[in-house]
């Protein structure tokens, strides 16, 4: 048995969809020496993404490790940030599994003070499209918490399934890491046409979502998670700045110089969304510790370019910045 939901948290949760609104941050778990969940300087790193400038932080998700956590260190962690946010930001955490599991990652999240779930894809098995809807069904249905549902690995939707998930009570959005613009652009259309009372979010998903940031925008999704905000926020947020406002010049300079050589060197290794990114956090002098398995580090000549990668986007950053503040960024 779990409690209801404080007083202090009643009547939150509907006011969630409209505060998802900028850069989405998904922050890494953080490590001791010992392989310990190292909750002084994951609150560290959570405060400084808020300070940055985050619109929201999305903690123990695919960035933070979700399948590597214990149920406590996950309550542990998204207590952690939900502390750090002090409602700044809203805070929503990760939860997959089976059915039975996800309901219980929910109550965790619940209790431990978040605004909202990241619904994973369920574990392992590749389900039907009504075995599908049921389990995020019966998510919704356990938990006070908006849920947005990942579509990714083994939960694709087809259009159809995805009006029913937005007829949903409690369910207030898609998030896209599959990346076939294709079905995402029919999904949003039926959506719109078959559930036009429903106010249903999209998200970019994919590991750097920058890289396809300009394709999800023509078809109207503005929200994207953003990877690299972990450990080069300046980068991200000049990026989402010029992508959000039209400045085509800067949207190209990093795509070219820095976006696009990223997703070149992460497709080097398995698992470098997540142990590169965690690697550049290091790099900038916050030591989240390593990976744990079945997670492996980044090759050291991988490091050695990660380093002289953030670098070069950085200087990117400074050299747009002048002509960036008086709105004549040029290539």
């Amino acid at each position: 048995m779990t409690s209801d939901p404080p007083p202090a948290t009643a009547g939150r949760y509907p006011q969630l969809a409209d505060r998802l609104d900028g850069l989405l941050f998904f922050p890494v778990t953080a490590y001791a020496p010992d392989g310990t969940v190292d909750l002084d300087t994951f609150r560290a790193h959570v405060r400084r993404g808020i300070d940055a400038g985050a619109a929201a932080v999305f903690a123990c998700c695919g960035t933070g490790e979700f399948h590597a956590l214990t149920p406590e260190e996950f309550a542990r962690c998204v207590a952690a940030a939900a502390e750090e946010a002090a409602g700044q930001v809203p805070v929503v955490a990760g939860a997959g599994y089976g059915t039975a599991l996800a309901v219980q990652f929910a109550r965790l999240a619940r209790d431990a003070g978040a605004d909202g779930l990241l619904a994973m894809p369920p574990y392992l098995v590749v389900a039907g499209q009504d075995g599908l809807l049921r389990h995020y069904r019966e998510l919704a249905a356990a938990t006070e918490l908006p849920v947005i549902v990942y579509q990714r690995d083994n939960a694709v939707f087809e259009p159809a399934t995805v009006v029913e998930l937005a007829r949903t009570p409690g369910i207030i959005g898609l998030k896209d890491g599959l990346g076939d613009l294709d079905l995402l652009q029919r999904i949003i259309s039926t959506v719109r046409t078959d559930a036009p009372g429903e106010d249903f979010l999209y998200f970019n998903g994919l590991p750097t979502a920058e890289l396809t940031g300009p394709a999800y925008l023509g078809l109207g999704v503005r929200l994207y998670s953003s990877a690299v905000f972990a450990f080069a926020p300046e980068i991200a947020l000049a990026f989402h700045r010029a992508l959000t406002t039209g400045d085509q010049a800067t949207v190209t300079r990093l795509t070219d110089g820095f976006y696009r050589p990223l997703v070149e060197l992460r497709n080097r290794g398995r698992g470098y969304a997540v142990s590169l990114v965690k690697a550049g956090v290091r790099l900038r002098g916050l030591d989240v510790g390593g990976v744990r398995p079945p997670l492996a580090e980044p090759d050291p000549a991988h490091l050695d370019a990660l380093r002289t990668l953030i670098g070069h986007g950085l200087g990117l950053v400074a050299d747009a910045a002048p002509g960036a503040a008086a709105g004549t960024a040029g290539p």
